[in-house]
Protein backbone atom coordinates (compact mmCIF):
# COMPACT_ATOMS: atom_id res chain seq x y z
CA UNK A 1 0.00 0.00 0.00
CA UNK A 2 1.00 3.29 -0.72
CA UNK A 3 1.29 6.00 2.33
CA UNK A 4 -1.45 8.75 2.50
CA UNK A 5 -1.39 12.18 0.93
CA UNK A 6 1.54 14.57 1.93
CA UNK A 7 2.58 17.84 1.46
CA UNK A 8 3.08 19.15 -1.99
CA UNK A 9 6.16 21.49 -3.57
CA UNK A 10 8.79 19.35 -1.56
CA UNK A 11 10.92 16.63 -2.89
CA UNK A 12 9.86 13.51 -1.09
CA UNK A 13 12.27 10.72 -1.10
CA UNK A 14 13.76 9.97 2.16
CA UNK A 15 12.11 13.17 3.49
CA UNK A 16 10.48 13.49 6.61
CA UNK A 17 7.59 15.47 6.23
CA UNK A 18 3.82 13.64 7.22
CA UNK A 19 0.51 13.48 5.70
CA UNK A 20 -1.31 16.56 5.45
CA UNK A 21 -5.05 16.23 6.43
CA UNK A 22 -6.30 15.04 3.51
CA UNK A 23 -3.87 11.87 4.12
CA UNK A 24 -4.79 11.81 7.28
CA UNK A 25 -8.44 11.04 6.77
CA UNK A 26 -7.53 9.08 3.74
CA UNK A 27 -5.48 6.40 6.16
CA UNK A 28 -8.05 6.38 8.95
CA UNK A 29 -10.82 5.25 5.91
CA UNK A 30 -8.53 2.88 4.79
CA UNK A 31 -8.23 1.34 7.97
CA UNK A 32 -12.30 0.89 8.57
CA UNK A 33 -11.89 -0.75 4.87
CA UNK A 34 -9.35 -3.28 6.22
CA UNK A 35 -10.72 -3.84 9.03
CA UNK A 36 -14.50 -4.41 7.74
CA UNK A 37 -13.42 -6.21 4.84
CA UNK A 38 -12.66 -10.49 6.37
CA UNK A 39 -11.39 -11.12 2.79
CA UNK A 40 -7.94 -9.37 3.27
CA UNK A 41 -7.43 -10.41 7.24
CA UNK A 42 -4.08 -9.05 7.91
CA UNK A 43 -2.04 -10.50 10.57
CA UNK A 44 1.10 -8.62 10.48
CA UNK A 45 1.72 -4.63 9.16
CA UNK A 46 5.24 -3.33 7.53
CA UNK A 47 5.99 0.21 6.91
CA UNK A 48 8.92 2.23 6.14
CA UNK A 49 10.61 4.01 8.84
CA UNK A 50 10.03 7.47 7.04
CA UNK A 51 7.21 9.32 8.59
CA UNK A 52 4.56 9.74 5.74
CA UNK A 53 4.26 6.12 5.43
CA UNK A 54 4.32 5.44 9.33
CA UNK A 55 1.99 8.29 9.72
CA UNK A 56 -0.29 5.74 7.70
CA UNK A 57 0.77 2.65 9.56
CA UNK A 58 -0.27 4.37 12.93
CA UNK A 59 -3.83 4.75 11.71
CA UNK A 60 -4.10 1.64 10.04
CA UNK A 61 -2.47 -0.46 12.96
CA UNK A 62 -5.25 1.27 15.75
CA UNK A 63 -8.22 0.47 13.25
CA UNK A 64 -6.81 -3.42 13.12
CA UNK A 65 -5.51 -3.71 16.49
CA UNK A 66 -1.95 -4.89 15.51
CA UNK A 67 1.41 -3.74 15.83
CA UNK A 68 3.75 -2.05 13.44
CA UNK A 69 7.27 -3.27 12.27
CA UNK A 70 9.16 -0.37 11.14
CA UNK A 71 11.62 -1.25 8.18
CA UNK A 72 14.59 0.90 6.53
CA UNK A 73 14.21 -1.46 3.63
CA UNK A 74 11.15 -0.06 2.22
CA UNK A 75 11.72 3.15 1.98
CA UNK A 76 11.62 5.67 -1.19
CA UNK A 77 14.86 6.35 -3.21
CA UNK A 78 17.61 7.94 -1.46
CA UNK A 79 17.41 11.46 -2.76
CA UNK A 80 20.29 12.55 -0.74
CA UNK A 81 20.54 16.15 0.26
CA UNK A 82 17.47 16.81 -1.71
CA UNK A 83 15.17 15.15 0.85
CA UNK A 84 12.47 17.25 2.22
CA UNK A 85 13.84 20.31 -0.23
CA UNK A 86 11.36 22.86 -1.12
CA UNK A 87 10.68 22.61 -4.86
CA UNK A 88 12.29 25.81 -5.33
CA UNK A 89 15.30 25.69 -3.52
CA UNK A 90 16.32 22.19 -5.01
CA UNK A 91 15.54 23.99 -8.65
CA UNK A 92 18.12 26.63 -7.75
CA UNK A 93 20.57 24.78 -6.02
CA UNK A 94 20.33 21.44 -7.96
CA UNK A 95 19.13 22.37 -11.71
CA UNK A 96 17.61 20.06 -13.43
CA UNK A 97 18.17 17.13 -11.01
CA UNK A 98 15.15 14.51 -10.71
CA UNK A 99 15.41 10.56 -10.09
CA UNK A 100 14.80 10.67 -13.95
CA UNK A 101 17.37 12.58 -15.01
CA UNK A 102 20.42 10.44 -13.31
CA UNK A 103 22.18 7.62 -15.14
CA UNK A 104 21.27 4.18 -13.62
CA UNK A 105 24.82 4.60 -11.77
CA UNK A 106 24.81 7.85 -10.84
CA UNK A 107 23.85 8.85 -7.00
CA UNK A 108 22.15 11.71 -5.93
CA UNK A 109 24.40 14.16 -4.14
CA UNK A 110 24.97 11.92 -0.60
CA UNK A 111 22.16 9.52 -1.63
CA UNK A 112 21.77 6.46 -3.93
CA UNK A 113 21.47 5.42 -7.64
CA UNK A 114 18.77 4.10 -9.34
CA UNK A 115 20.22 1.15 -9.79
CA UNK A 116 21.23 1.19 -5.76
CA UNK A 117 17.67 1.66 -5.24
CA UNK A 118 16.01 -1.24 -7.76
CA UNK A 119 18.68 -3.36 -6.41
CA UNK A 120 17.51 -2.55 -2.36
CA UNK A 121 13.84 -2.90 -3.01
CA UNK A 122 14.63 -6.62 -5.09
CA UNK A 123 16.19 -7.77 -2.31
CA UNK A 124 13.46 -6.15 0.34
CA UNK A 125 10.89 -8.36 -1.91
CA UNK A 126 12.43 -11.52 -2.22
CA UNK A 127 13.25 -11.53 1.36
CA UNK A 128 9.47 -10.72 2.29
CA UNK A 129 8.58 -13.96 -0.53
CA UNK A 130 11.18 -16.41 1.26
CA UNK A 131 9.33 -15.08 4.80
CA UNK A 132 6.52 -16.04 3.63
CA UNK A 133 7.15 -19.16 1.86
CA UNK A 134 8.84 -20.75 5.09
CA UNK A 135 5.71 -19.76 7.01
CA UNK A 136 3.82 -21.88 4.62
CA UNK A 137 2.64 -18.52 3.04
CA UNK A 138 -0.55 -18.00 5.14
CA UNK A 139 -0.47 -14.71 7.14
CA UNK A 140 -1.42 -11.24 4.83
CA UNK A 141 0.84 -8.65 5.27
CA UNK A 142 0.50 -5.25 4.51
CA UNK A 143 3.36 -3.07 3.54
CA UNK A 144 3.03 0.31 3.41
CA UNK A 145 5.93 2.04 0.97
CA UNK A 146 5.92 4.45 -1.21
CA UNK A 147 5.04 5.39 -5.21
CA UNK A 148 8.61 4.50 -6.38
CA UNK A 149 8.38 0.98 -4.20
CA UNK A 150 5.46 -0.28 -5.96
CA UNK A 151 6.26 0.75 -9.31
CA UNK A 152 9.80 -1.20 -8.88
CA UNK A 153 7.63 -4.07 -7.72
CA UNK A 154 5.05 -3.98 -10.74
CA UNK A 155 7.92 -4.33 -12.86
CA UNK A 156 9.41 -7.30 -11.34
CA UNK A 157 6.28 -9.01 -10.92
CA UNK A 158 5.36 -7.96 -14.56
CA UNK A 159 8.88 -9.35 -15.86
CA UNK A 160 9.56 -5.65 -17.12
CA UNK A 161 13.20 -4.32 -17.71
CA UNK A 162 12.70 -0.93 -14.86
CA UNK A 163 14.94 2.26 -15.39
CA UNK A 164 14.07 5.30 -13.69
CA UNK A 165 13.06 6.93 -17.40
CA UNK A 166 10.05 4.19 -17.73
CA UNK A 167 6.43 6.00 -16.84
CA UNK A 168 5.54 4.76 -13.64
CA UNK A 169 2.63 2.49 -12.86
CA UNK A 170 -0.48 4.19 -11.28
CA UNK A 171 0.06 4.43 -7.22
CA UNK A 172 -2.79 6.80 -5.90
CA UNK A 173 -2.43 7.83 -2.31
CA UNK A 174 -3.32 4.71 0.14
CA UNK A 175 -3.92 2.75 -2.84
CA UNK A 176 -3.97 -0.98 -2.22
CA UNK A 177 -1.61 -3.67 -5.17
CA UNK A 178 -2.90 -7.31 -3.73
CA UNK A 179 0.35 -9.66 -4.66
CA UNK A 180 -0.87 -13.17 -3.95
CA UNK A 181 1.33 -16.96 -4.29
CA UNK A 182 -0.78 -18.64 -7.14
CA UNK A 183 0.44 -21.95 -8.70
CA UNK A 184 4.08 -21.32 -7.10
CA UNK A 185 4.36 -17.32 -8.86
CA UNK A 186 4.05 -14.84 -6.69
CA UNK A 187 1.28 -12.10 -9.40
CA UNK A 188 -0.83 -9.27 -9.01
CA UNK A 189 -3.99 -9.86 -8.28
CA UNK A 190 -5.33 -6.46 -7.64
CA UNK A 191 -4.06 -2.94 -8.68
CA UNK A 192 -4.29 0.56 -7.19
CA UNK A 193 -7.33 -0.03 -5.62
CA UNK A 194 -9.17 2.89 -3.75
CA UNK A 195 -12.54 1.43 -2.86
CA UNK A 196 -11.84 2.91 0.50
CA UNK A 197 -12.41 6.45 -0.97
CA UNK A 198 -15.29 5.81 -2.98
Amino acid sequence: MRHGKDEDGFRGGWSQRGLIEKGIQQSKKLGSYLRSNKDFNISRIISSDLRRALETSRYIAESLQLPIEESKCWRETNNGVLAGMSNAEANEKYPGLYFNSLRMDERYPGGESPIENFARIKKALESEFANQIEGNHQENVIIVTHGGVINIIYHILKGKEWSNKNKPFPTLSTSVHKVEFIKDNWKLTQENLVNHLL
